[in-house]
């Protein structure tokens, strides 16, 4: 058992190291790796180096940390806390705060679903629904949480008009390229209330990005949306199919769709500025 689940770390290791490579410049820093993205997109992060042998100390850290700086991006860093355990200790020393996130993987005899009977359905290019779907999630992400909030369509309406079209073309050209999917799941006009995305890399996809509007949560949107992604991501063969949860009670949501705890994802970020 221990060696399948190392196995199955091992791969996501290299995934890791793969799926930002087509969005990104991959800068060596020794154990760390950080990936500065190039066009639009959420800026990445540093991880450990794909197949190095050491281990990375606060110096390491430090060096990473003052490029993000000079680049203006976040100060941040995710790496799975099995696969290196070192790595926190040197990461908290040098200042950050680090968050702990079940990693999940779905087992392979989890339900077959299909989008149509997920509640959700995989969009295409063209698809009226993308940029609502893109666009909420700024909204989903600044009300964490599963609460009811208040950002409702009217609001959603208003990101999307904020947004403009180029973030919508650059996933547009990631979409045709076969680099992500996009789920939603929308109103009967054609508004999404909950999106997400998968990152096919071979045989291994991340499920990533699933929000729901505040004003739309509690309506198992997440779980719908969530299915639909695992649905298209086994229908183009992927095999392993893996998500890191929000927090224990999210955990349990996926849980009930088939995703196991397989590890535990670590993201460090500079801590809040005390009120």
């Amino acid at each position: 058992m221990e060696n399948a689940r190392r196995a199955v770390l091992d791969r996501l290791e290299c995934y890791y190291d793969a799926v930002p490579r087509s969005a990104a410049q991959a800068e060596e820093f020794g154990p760390l790796t950080l990936f500065v993205r190039e066009g639009e997109g959420f800026p990445y992060y540093a991880r450990p180096t794909h197949g190095w042998s050491g281990t990375a100390g606060v110096a390491d850290v430090s060096r990473v940390r003052e490029r993000q700086r000079q680049l203006g991006i976040p100060e941040s860093f995710e790496w799975v806390a099995e696969t290196t355990p070192t790595l926190r200790a040197a990461v908290e020393a040098s200042g950050l705060e680090v968050h702990e996130h079940p990693l999940m993987i779905l087992d392979a005899d989890a339900p077959s679903w299909t989008a149509a009977n997920a509640g959700a359905r995989v969009l295409d290019v063209d698809d009226p629904a993308l940029p609502s779907a893109l666009a909420l999630v700024h909204l989903a992400f600044a009300d964490p949480g599963t609460g009811v909030g208040p950002a409702g369509v009217a609001e959603l309406a208003a990101k999307v008009a904020e947004s403009g079209d180029q973030p919508v073309e650059a996933v547009r050209a990631r979409m045709r390229a076969g680099l992500t999917v996009v789920a939603a799941a929308t109103t009967p006009d054609g508004v999404a209330l909950c999106s997400g995305r998968h990152q096919p890399v071979g045989s291994v996809s991340e499920i990533v990005g699933v929000g729901t509007l505040p004003a739309a949560r509690r309506r198992g949107l997440a779980s719908a949306v969530t299915a639909a992604l695992a649905a298209d991501a086994r229908s183009r063969g992927v095999t392993t199919v893996f998500l890191s949860a929000g927090d224990a009670d999210v955990a349990r949501i996926y849980a009930r769709l088939g995703f196991r705890s397989i590890g535990t994802a670590l993201i460090a970020e500079a801590a809040a500025p005390a009120r």
